[in-house]
């Protein structure tokens, strides 16, 4: 429960395009591979397990709120016990990462050590980020552009530009998990003084955000189809399936509907980054 399933294709599909791109460079490494997608799991997992122990510490999960219990602030497991949790799977992803180093170079130990930081700063910390409104900025910029890049060059052991295009994308999706998420415990987190995103725009307004990074992931592949390839186009063929998404959560408040809207985006950017790797890999 507290590692959330729900939030890992955030982990898979950066690396899954990043990995594409490399192919297409010409270069594929299994065990680069797949020490990048078990680096980006365990990170992943971790930031989970450190959010439901610091949120929990801080009071910003009460009774009322209406996502899935947390198990640190519901009691169902001691707060040490999830606390030695997320010193264990960090420390699965530094081995990982350090596997990475040492096959691809130093410059991913700058990657693992700052995605490591991002995400216990998440929620923890002197003055958490995400307690401020900047969680989107930073799932953005480390499960988009740091994953996908990440992963490329632990193939190609240079920073291709493509990666960086096709990242743009992939960040969007990812933070939009994270617009859902806040949209849904808009009222708990403004109680508890969690100033995130959503808190700070109002429901309405973070709806719309929502479905701007939605729509905007697709919009991108344009102006990247002209430069780079038509096949990327592809993952356009999903855009049927991204509506209802953003109908759900621009017309819903209640938890139930979120929560699946929150899995359902997830699902659909694991969906669009395999697409969009086939893409890639046909171009």
């Amino acid at each position: 429960m507290a590692a959330r399933p729900r939030t890992l294709p955030a982990a898979v599909a950066p690396v899954l395009v990043g990995t594409a791109v490399a192919v297409t460079g010409g270069t594929f490494r299994v065990g680069a591979f797949l020490a990048a997608l078990l680096g980006a799991l365990f990170i992943q997992v971790g930031t989970n397990l450190s959010n439901d122990y610091s949120d929990a510490r801080r009071g910003a999960d009460t009774e009322d709120r209406l996502g899935p219990v947390r198990v640190t602030a519901g009691g169902l497991v001691p707060p040490r016990s999830v606390l030695v949790a997320t010193y264990v799977t960090f420390g699965l992803a530094t081995l990982c990462g350090i596997y990475l180093v040492a096959v691809a170079g130093w410059e991913l130990l700058v990657v693992g050590v700052l995605s490591i930081a991002a995400g216990v700063l998440y929620t923890g910390g002197p003055r958490p980020y995400g307690y401020e409104g900047l969680g989107e900025v930073f799932v953005f910029l480390f499960f988009g552009v740091a994953a996908v890049a990440g992963s490329a060059f632990a193939q190609l052991e240079r920073w291709p530009a493509e990666a960086f295009a096709f990242a743009v994308p992939v960040g969007l999706l990812a933070a939009a998990i994270l617009v859902v998420n806040n949209v849904r415990d808009i009222d708990t987190d403004r109680r508890a003084g969690k100033r995130t995103l959503a808190v700070r725009l109002g429901r309405d307004r973070a709806r719309d955000a929502f479905a701007a990074m939605v729509y905007g992931a697709f919009g991108v592949l344009i102006p990247v189809a002209v430069f780079y390839s038509p096949w990327v186009l592809l993952a356009l063929a999903l855009v049927p399936a991204a509506a209802p998404v953003v109908r759900t959560v621009r017309t819903h408040a209640d938890g139930p509907s979120l929560n699946a809207a929150l899995g359902r985006t997830g699902l659909l950017q694991l969906a669009f980054c395999v697409v969009l790797s086939a893409g890639i890999l046909l171009a």
